[in-house]
């Protein structure tokens, strides 16, 4: 613990050491937090952890430590205490599914037969139970984003297809998702800007998302997503014809506080009338604005208030937070083992879920994952939570994963 009478905690998932991505999804897609806390290296990982958490604790006990030592003890310990005991807590509800199985195991006979179902309805609860207790524990390894807490602007924009206007309904379908998503997990949902297409459709539209880890949950919808329905009115209708189209997600994170300094002169600030439902002033005012970063070409429109002013603000924050974003990923495609943040990056050319309305079908592709009834995922709530929370359980088995992979490499000599 002690090295010449200086104290260095080690990291536990250091965060240099992995790239957390989706490519890898594919060889791990069967896993979930069960089958990885039964690995060997994930054993052997939570084992020295626990050692260390005894180790320190019993340290902390020593009269010999200056204060600088004693603060990086308590901080270590801090880190360490809840691994220690989810991970003595899984232990017990293992040690209790195997008391249950060997259990099951003499139970063969038709007199007990009740009681063998009333044994297999315990092992599904503990089932349960562990599949829990060991989703908490990687949560609790996984370091947190440092972005995961930050609200968020999200985008959505109407991709191109020929025959009708299924990009659009589509795209609009999708904003009314993501903001009935908001209201259930009782976030605020600001819209700032907002281009209807003509026949009902929606072109583009951004709101600014805020609330408890927005970001968390938000940060794998971005990229582009596909649809597969045949439209309601035209020939296509008539002929029972599908057409595929597309839109695209864009989830920029925006830290309470972005330091990007805007000069003025690099500015070119216009304004025009609003669009679409707002009321009478909409067409008689000049409300709406828009402004332009002449450096890098980013163009920003705000007409979500009635006061020019209002959207202006609200605009070069908004722009304040794209350009922040380029600093980030400049930052991110330095470090050669950065993680793949979801970070409004233009990777929206592969196509990351399929929404198959004759099949009622959704896919994510990422991670092979099927759900059905489009209706209920549309509208915004449980079902949908349902398909984020898998992705973010497969975002930290994979990060998990990855980690001690490189550690049985390094340890290895590879």
């Amino acid at each position: 613990l002690h090295n010449h009478g200086f104290w260095r905690p080690k990291p536990l998932l250091d965060t240099a050491r992995f790239t957390l991505s989706f490519n890898s999804w594919h060889r791990k897609s069967h896993q979930d937090s069960q089958a990885l806390w039964k690995h060997e290296a994930v054993q052997k990982y939570l084992e020295t952890l626990s050692k260390e958490y005894q180790q320190v604790s019993h340290q902390l006990s020593a009269d010999s430590l200056n204060d600088f030592e004693q603060r990086a003890l308590r901080r270590r310990c801090a880190d360490l205490s809840p691994i220690a005991a989810a991970f003595q807590e899984i232990k017990e509800a293992e040690r209790e599914v195997q008391e249950l199985e060997a259990m099951c195991t003499e139970l063969d006979s038709r007199d007990e037969k009740q009681l063998l179902e009333l044994a297999l309805e315990e092992k599904k609860s503990l089932d349960k139970k562990m599949n829990m207790l060991c989703r908490k524990l990687f949560q609790l390894l996984v370091p947190k984003e440092k972005y995961d807490r930050s609200p968020v602007i999200l985008e959505v924009t109407a991709g191109r297809t020929t025959g009708g206007d299924i990009c659009q309904q589509f795209t609009k379908e999708m904003f009314e998702m993501y903001q009935s998503y908001a209201d259930y997990k009782r976030w605020t949902f600001d819209i700032v800007n907002y281009t209807p297409a003509e026949i009902g459709g929606l072109h583009h539209a951004a709101a600014h998302i805020s609330g408890e880890n927005v970001y968390r949950h938000l940060k794998y919808e971005g990229g582009t997503h596909r649809v597969q329905r045949i439209p309601e009115t035209g020939m296509s209708s008539r002929m029972q014809r599908i057409h595929t189209g597309t839109m695209s997600v864009i989830v920029l994170p925006q830290p309470e506080e972005v330091d990007v300094k805007v000069d003025p002169k690099d500015l070119r600030i216009d304004t025009f009338r609003a669009r679409g439902a707002g009321g009478q002033h909409v067409n008689k005012t000049d409300s709406a604005v828009r402004i332009v970063h002449l450096p890098t070409g980013l163009a920003i429109e705000c007409q979500q208030e009635r006061s020019q002013q209002m959207n202006k603000e609200i605009a070069l924050r908004t722009l304040r937070a794209k350009l922040y974003q380029q600093v980030i990923e400049k930052q991110l495609s330095q470090e050669q083992s950065a993680r793949k943040l979801q970070l409004g990056t233009r990777a929206q050319s592969e196509r990351i879920r399929t929404y198959n309305f004759t099949q009622d079908r959704v896919t994510d592709h990422r991670i092979s994952y099927d759900a059905r009834n489009i209706k209920e995922i549309l509208s915004g709530k449980e079902a949908l939570d349902k398909l984020i929370n898998r992705l973010l359980e497969f975002a930290e088995i994979e990060a998990v994963t990855q980690y001690l992979e490189n550690l049985q490499a390094l340890e290895g000599g590879g």
